[in-house]
C-alpha cells in the first residue's frame, strides 16, 4: 500500500448533531469538547449538539465547531494505531491538519480560527459580498467570466474544488453578473452560495491582516508530517512556512484540486476525511478516482474506514 493522507474539512461541513457519537463513545473525543470550551468560553458540545442552525452557521462559532468535530474524530483515530504520512484541510481544515500533524496545539488552534472567523466575518458589511458555485465550467472559462464580470465590482476565484466546480467570491452585484454570465456560457448550475462573506478573495484584506498579527503570538512547531498547502499545493515541512500561508490563504483560491493531485503525486493512495460530513471524499473521487477515499464523521463510519485501511496494509 502507498501512503495516508488525513484530510479536514472546511466551513459548510457543520450540521447540528455532529460530533455527539464521538462525544458520547470515546473518552478522548469528549475531552476535546471540554478543553475547546474552556479555551473559548463557550459550550461547543451545546453548540455542536443542538445549534439551533442560524447559531451555528455563524462564521466565527461554526469554524471552531467543525475544528473541534475535526479532532475529536481524529483523536478516536489515534487509538486504532493507523499512522499517516501527510495531512491537508480545506481552507479552515487546514487548521485541524495543522493540529494532526503537530505544529498547533489544539487549544491554541481553536483560539486562533475563532478570531479567524471573527476577522472574516468583520472584513466586508453584510450583504456587501457573497459567493457562489459554478459548475460545468473548466476553470479557464470562470476565470474570463470573473474578468469580464469584474466592471461591476471585485470578483475572483475562490475555490478550485476539482474538475468542473469552481467557487467564485467578490462584491454582490459582480457575482451575480458573472453568475448569469457562466449560465450564458454553457454552466450546469450557478448558484449563490448561503455564505456570510466573500471568504478567499482581495476583499478578505482586513482579515488577513489582523490574522497575521494574531498568529505572530502562538507558537508553531515543524510539523511531524508534511502538510500540503492551500495556498501553492506544496508540501511545508518546517514551522517558517506555516504562519505566511495561512495569511495568504485568506485572500487566495483553495486549490484543492491541486492539492490532492500532489498527494497522489507524492505517494498517497488512501486518503482518510476526519470530521463533519464527506464533501472531500467525494471531490477526492472525481479528483483521483484510483485512490481510496474514506471518511469518518461518527463512531461507525471511522470503524468502517479504519477496516478498509487494515485491509489494504
Amino acid at each position: 500500500m502507498g501512503a495516508i493522507a488525513l484530510v479536514f474539512p472546511g466551513q459548510g461541513s457543520q450540521r447540528v448533531g455532529m460530533g455527539r457519537d464521538f462525544w458520547t463513545q470515546v473518552h478522548e473525543s469528549r475531552q476535546l469538547f471540554e478543553k475547546g470550551s474552556e479555551s473559548l468560553g463557550i459550550d461547543l458540545a451545546r453548540l455542536c449538539f443542538e445549534g439551533p442552525d442560524e447559531l451555528l452557521t455563524l462564521t466565527a462559532n461554526a469554524q471552531p465547531a467543525i475544528m473541534t468535530v475535526s479532532m475529536a474524530a481524529f483523536a478516536a483515530l489515534q487509538r486504532e494505531g493507523i499512522r499517516h504520512d501527510f495531512v491537508a484541510g480545506h481552507s479552515l481544515g487546514e487548521y485541524s491538519a495543522l493540529v494532526a500533524a503537530g505544529s498547533l496545539t489544539f487549544e491554541d488552534a481553536i483560539r486562533i480560527v475563532r478570531k479567524r472567523g471573527e476577522f472574516m466575518q468583520e472584513a466586508v458589511i453584510s450583504g456587501a459580498g457573497t459567493m457562489a458555485a459554478v459548475l460545468g465550467l473548466d476553470k479557464e472559462s470562470v476565470y474570463a467570466v470573473c474578468a469580464e464580470a469584474a466592471r461591476f465590482g471585485v470578483v475572483e476565484i475562490a475555490n478550485l474544488n476539482c474538475p468542473g466546480q469552481v467557487v467564485i467570491a467578490g462584491e454582490t452585484a459582480a457575482v451575480d453578473r458573472a453568475i448569469e454570465l457562466a449560465k450564458e456560457r454553457g454552466a450546469k448550475r450557478a448558484v449563490r452560495l448561503q455564505v456570510s462573506a466573500p471568504f478567499h478573495c482581495s476583499l478578505m484584506g482586513p482579515a488577513a491582516k489582523r490574522l497575521a498579527g494574531a498568529l505572530r503570538a502562538i507558537p508553531i512547531a515543524d510539523p511531524l508530517v508534511p502538510l500540503v498547502n492551500n495556498v501553492d499545493a506544496e508540501l511545508l515541512t518546517n514551522k517558517e512556512a506555516i504562519a505566511g500561508s495561512l495569511v495568504r490563504q485568506v485572500t487566495s483560491p483553495v486549490r484543492w484540486e491541486d492539492v490532492v493531485r500532489r498527494l497522489v503525486k507524492e505517494g498517497v493512495t488512501c486518503f482518510l476525511e476526519l470530521g463533519p460530513g464527506k464533501v472531500l471524499t467525494g471531490l477526492i473521487k472525481r479528483i483521483a478516482p484510483e485512490a481510496t477515499a474514506l471518511y469518518a464523521e461518527d463512531p461507525g463510519s471511522l470503524r468502517v474506514a479504519v477496516n478498509q485501511v487494515k485491509a489494504l496494509l
